[in-house]
């Protein structure tokens, strides 16, 4: 963590996640911070932010403490307790907040900034147009599953497997209703890819999102591509994940990229998506290139 950041245990109401605070009093520009299916409560994005100004909750949601053991349900009830959680807090400036997500964690910022209140921006990180792994519940909606096909998985010359196509294509059939409704969102969104995504197919749910929200009349996203990079795009010099064990397949899969291209990806990522949380959400800029 950089000098003077604080580190804040949360446990309010049902939320479970960790508050990270720039030095100073503030107030601040607030994120929520989502990651993927690996579950528990993972801090070191979150941490990394807070030293750029803003005020940053890394926020739990299934397989950790007293939260669901699986992604299997879901109620986006708790993601908006987070949510008023953040703009309650003193030292967070509002009206709105942002989301950072990636992979799964940006398939849930996508139906916050569709379902909920006083969401400003959101970064999405190959994320997916659809909601996946589980139903996801809000009120009297429901959003079911995207179907997927095992049979599609493809087998690497290194033995790992490809699922590249295992999710069905939510455009056709009954699928459809697993869309994710973002032309109901007023959030500025700003959609990162990785275009050697092996989990799945990033830039077409990129295209395929920013074409349902300018058909409903809504803003354009920024969408920026990186050739070469893989699904995990992470801070500045974190190791490449060409491969792992995938928490819902339960087997060890390929994620893509190339390390020098993920490299760069990963540097620009990082400078790219801080300056558009300065710009939708205010805030002093403490950007340094190339520095965690």
């Amino acid at each position: 963590m950089a000098p003077g950041v604080r580190r804040v245990p949360v446990r309010e109401g049902r939320v479970r996640a960790t508050l990270f605070l720039p030095p100073g009093n503030g107030p601040f520009p607030g994120i929520i911070d989502i990651l993927g299916l690996g579950g528990g409560l993972l801090e070191y994005r979150a941490s990394l932010l807070a030293g750029k100004g803003f005020a940053v909750l890394a926020l739990a949601y299934y397989s950790y403490d007293d939260l669901p053991k699986s992604v299997k349900t879901l109620h986006l009830e708790y993601f908006e307790e987070a949510v008023n959680y953040l703009l309650r807090h003193p030292q967070v400036k509002g009206p709105g907040i942002g989301l950072l997500g990636t992979s799964k964690g940006a398939q849930l910022c996508l139906s916050m900034a569709s379902f909920l209140k006083g969401i400003t921006a959101a970064v999405i990180i190959n994320g997916c147009m659809a909601n996946v792994a589980g139903t996801l519940y809000y009120k009297d909606e429901t959003l079911p599953p995207l179907g997927s096909n095992l049979n599609r998985i493809r087998v690497t010359k290194d033995g790992l497997k490809d699922t590249l196509d295992v999710l069905n294509c939510p455009l056709e059939g009954p699928d459809q209703k697993s869309i994710i409704p973002v032309e109901r969102s007023d959030t500025t969104f700003l959609l990162i890819v990785g275009q050697d995504d092996h989990n799945w197919k990033s830039e077409f749910y990129a295209n395929e999102i920013s074409k349902r929200l300018q058909a409903h009349g809504k803003e354009k996203p920024l969408i920026i591509c990186y050739p070469e990079a893989g699904h995990y795009i992470e801070p500045p010099y974190f190791p490449l994940c060409k491969a792992s064990l995938h928490a819902l397949y339960s087997m060890p899969v390929i994620y893509g990229g190339e390390p020098r291209a993920q490299a760069i990806a990963q540097v620009d990522a990082w400078q790219k998506l801080q300056t558009f949380f300065h710009k939708h959400l205010g805030g002093e800029m403490r950007t340094i290139p190339a520095k965690l």
